[in-house]
């Protein structure tokens, strides 16, 4: 009934997380920043293998599972966290934020998101979301002594809390009206044309709550403030672990225990897919801070993967996964490029301050170049397959429509992408960036490596997509 070899991952880190706040604790603020932070990294990697080792099964009564869908998810989220902490290192250092908590708080994140994405019930999921939820209240705030900083923390902190009542109040609704909270006991209870008024709408609530959680229009208003304000290895940090999780445990809710009332949920997620493609695609193109550039592009790419969502289908989530394997690796490559714009040793986060990118530094604009048109959906690249799979999903549903509207906004979102290339190509040089460290330009290699060698060795990504999805269908 316990079965916590099922749950040793989640365990491994909690104790592992303890046992390094410990060793901060007695080395010191200066001298434990690195060491822990490079033993944080150890522990998400270790912890990488026992999820793919594990024995997998459900535990906790019913409350956990470790099937092959939160073992991909956890893979993805893991890659992000531990690539967030190395990206970090120099950056806290240079900017005097090197505290040994940040790391310790980024694996109790990451803790987070492992219990969402194998919650099967609805008091688990809500434990392992607040439970990431509060540590990136912190760590979004990490530097006190900066208003930018604690004023994008307090705005998450203050939203975020309302987005959790909303969460609670929809479970609530929903445990009132079927008398339970467990997924499996809820998708037995809830089928086609015998949904309670009550359940129905604690289910647009939950939705509601999950829509803030993945920064989906129109609960998307803290993202820009909180992206641009947040320290740049944060932001990073921000918009690839936490996003996954948070679509990860989206997909689990819709398919789990609302599987068997697609109809009910499927006009909801192609109205928030459609805003927040619209949205993320028309607000980007005024901005000028490449940080809230990324916010609205993060936005559009949610809208793009709920595409997925909406068809309702093995194969739309089968989409979905892949659509956020390969965001994972070129968001990593985009911030690793944009943690290189310092000049003089001050951060520089405004898009004029590429140009002129490929007489300064080519190999770098060249990278940024290849990173933006897989980002904008341009063939071979591995962005395009990424949104040519949630599309193919929608047209096999049946969702023509909603397809098109993808594509329209895909080729609008085209043009802010396409933009920072003609900024690094084609404007006058400014001077040059520092150097960049060893870490970014390792991970800058491989993330463009990946996305250029993905057409050849596509079935890596999609075989374990698939087998993902066929197990949270039960096939």
């Amino acid at each position: 009934m316990l079965n916590l070899g099922a749950a040793l991952p989640e365990m491994f880190m909690a104790v592992s997380a303890l046992a390094l706040l410990m060793l901060g604790v007695f080395a010191g603020k200066d001298k434990a920043f690195r060491t822990v932070s490079w033993l944080a990294v150890a522990v998400q990697l270790v912890t990488i293998v026992l999820v793919v080792a594990g024995e997998g099964g459900t535990a906790f009564y019913g409350q956990f599972t470790a099937d092959a869908f939160a073992k991909f998810c956890k893979v993805m989220i893991l890659i992000g966290s531990a690539t967030g902490i190395i990206m970090a290192m120099n950056f806290a250092e240079r900017e005097n934020m090197s505290r040994f908590e940040f790391p310790i708080l980024i694996t109790l994140a990451t803790l987070g998101m492992m219990a969402m994405v194998s919650a099967t019930d609805m008091l688990s999921l809500y434990l392992g979301l607040e439970l990431q939820s509060l540590a990136l209240y912190v760590v979004a705030a990490i530097r006190r002594d900066t208003v930018r900083s604690t004023e994008s923390g307090l705005k998450y902190f203050i939203l975020g809390s309302i987005a959790s009542g909303i969460l609670l109040y929809g479970m609530s609704m929903v445990y009132g009206f079927t008398g339970t909270t467990n997924f499996d006991v809820l998708a037995e209870t809830l089928v086609a044309g015998n949904l309670p008024v009550g359940a129905m709408v604690g289910m647009a609530f939950i939705f509601a709550g999950l829509c803030f959680k993945v920064s989906a229009v129109p609960f998307h208003m803290w993202t820009p403030d909180v992206y641009e304000g947040a320290p740049t290895p944060v932001t990073s940090f921000f918009a690839v672990a936490p996003k996954i999780a948070g679509l990860a445990l989206f997909i689990r809710v819709a398919i789990g225990p609302f599987g068997g009332v697609v109809e009910d949920w499927q006009q909801i997620i192609v109205l928030i897919s459609i805003l927040s493609m619209a949205v993320g695609s028309f607000a980007a193109l005024r901005q000028e801070n490449i940080k809230r550039l990324m916010a609205y592009s993060s936005i559009g790419h949610v809208g793009f993967a709920l595409v997925g969502l909406a068809a309702g289908t093995k194969d739309g989530v089968t989409g979905i996964l892949v659509y956020l394997g390969i965001y994972l690796v070129m968001n990593l490559g985009t911030f690793a490029v944009i943690l290189c714009m310092r000049r003089n040793d001050r951060m520089a986060e405004e898009i004029t301050d590429l140009a002129g990118l490929a007489k300064t530094k080519p190999l770098m604009a060249a990278i940024t170049a290849i990173l933006m048109f897989s980002m904008a959906g341009i063939p071979p690249l591995a962005g395009f397959f990424g949104k040519f799979y949630v599309f193919k999903a929608a047209v096999d549903a049946g969702l023509v429509t909603l397809a098109v509207i993808g594509l329209v906004t895909s080729v609008v979102s085209a043009y802010y992408y396409l933009r920072i290339i003609k900024v690094m190509y084609f404007d006058e040089p400014v001077e040059g960036f520092d150097r960049n460290g060893t870490e970014m330009n390792v991970i800058m290699a491989v993330a463009t490596i990946i996305i250029l060698a993905f057409v050849f060795f596509p079935n890596l990504l999609m075989d374990s997509a698939a087998a993902a999805a066929a197990s949270l269908f039960g096939m």
